[in-house]
């Protein structure tokens, strides 16, 4: 049987396009520093305060958008055909990924690697959404400084990090496992209903266990924002993307849908995607040259989880006796990130400038050669599971 293959030069060479944002986004930030500053301060203010980067939530969106209108939510009511991986996924998705990435990444960053970033290096981050305390005043780990006129707080470098790797840890899976799934020979259907799962329980859990995890972690964030964080970028292009699926289907046929549609909308995620980095980068440039291992020493936990993660999916789908191709998606789909929400989250919480926005952009950059990675594991593995008529040379 012909091996499947990534045919889209965007998803093919997703590591390339980012580094390269990371070049432009630098010599952006050097060249012309005022725009990026510009394009940050076209915002929605609340008490004078920016909450919502208007290009950065268009961006978000238009990668958001086209992710949740290929889901037809009506498979979701099929998934009690394939109970066990989907109560599989569930679980190490919401039950063992959040606090295993806690775990991981404060180690690594709030002690192994806490000397390199730098310990008393610090970070200015937004004002969490709800709060006005006075100058001086502490929340959390962080004292409330002014600066260029707009009440900030300032925190330890290494916890700004340590808090876009928790948003990273709480969004599981994203439109790319729809690629790592396929190029693994697993179920396809199964795939997909596992991503409308994922997405709806997401709704409830993303701002439950990232506002549970960031307090413990000494971030508290109010409860409001991580509220109108989910509702602005999961919800509306969730309930967009429901909408305009059902009216295209309706007046051009599924067909259309499916071949024309769809096709036109795959590289808007990336271009918006790209657009989103480029512009994180613009402002992190300094940190970048001044210390260029910073992407490394975020890498490390992110790596680790994604591994950790993914084994654990896998080891628990071969004691549960599932087959090869329900076992591979089951375990892609904890390991992958759901980067699109995590960076919007991170940008609305902490700032496009913030360091838990640039952890975030660390995981979409380690994304591709990892699940590659993976993937490889599966196709060579796939004589561990109780269906060997299935299996074929990677």
């Amino acid at each position: 049987m012909k091996d499947r293959e990534m045919t889209s030069i965007f998803e093919r060479y997703l590591t390339v396009w980012v580094a390269l944002c990371i070049i432009g986004g630098i010599a952006l930030g050097k060249l012309a520093p005022e725009l990026s500053h510009k394009l940050d301060g076209l915002a929605i203010y609340v008490n004078d305060a920016p909450v919502i980067s208007i290009p950065i939530a268009v961006c978000l969106f238009l990668m958001m958008y086209p992710i949740m209108v290929k889901i037809d939510f009506g498979s979701v009511v099929k998934a009690g055909k394939s109970g066990k991986p989907v109560l599989l996924t569930l679980f190490v998705n919401w039950c063992i990924k959040p606090f295993t990435m806690y775990a991981i990444s404060i180690f690594f960053l709030g002690f192994l690697f806490r000397g390199f970033i730098g310990a008393e290096a610090t970070d200015l981050v937004k004002m969490p959404f709800g709060l006005d305390p006075a100058v001086g005043a502490t929340h959390g780990v962080g004292t409330v400084v002014l600066h260029e006129g707009v009440k900030m707080l300032q925190i330890p470098l290494w916890r700004s990090y340590f808090a876009g790797c928790i948003l990273l840890g709480i969004a599981p899976c994203t439109a790319m496992v729809l690629v790592w799934g396929f190029l693994a020979r697993g179920n396809d259907g199964l795939t997909l209903v596992m991503v409308a799962i994922n997405s709806l329980t997401m709704l409830i859990l993303y701002g439950v266990l990232g506002g549970y995890l960031l307090g413990v972690g000494r971030l508290p964030v109010p409860w409001q924002a991580m509220l109108l964080s989910i509702v602005i970028y999961v919800a509306l292009p969730l309930v967009s993307g429901f909408i305009s699926r059902k009216w295209v289907i309706a007046t051009k046929g599924e067909i259309w849908f499916k071949e024309k549609f769809l096709h036109i909308l795959t590289p808007i995620t990336i271009m918006a995607l790209l657009a989103t980095l480029v512009l994180l980068f613009s402002f992190k440039g300094e940190t970048i040259v001044a210390k260029p291992l910073t992407i490394l020493w975020i890498a490390v936990p992110l790596f680790i989880q994604t591994v950790l993660i993914f084994c654990l999916g896998y080891g628990l789908a071969r004691l549960l006796k599932l087959k090869y191709e329900d076992a591979a998606p089951a375990a892609m789909i904890g390991a992958s990130n759901h980067f699109e929400v995590a960076i919007a989250t991170a940008v609305m919480l902490f700032g496009l400038s913030s360091g838990a926005a640039l952890a975030t952009v660390v995981g979409v950059l380690i994304e591709v050669p990892v699940m590659l990675m993976l993937v490889k594991i599966c196709l060579r593995t796939q004589k561990w599971f109780s269906n060997p008529e299935q299996t074929v040379n990677p």
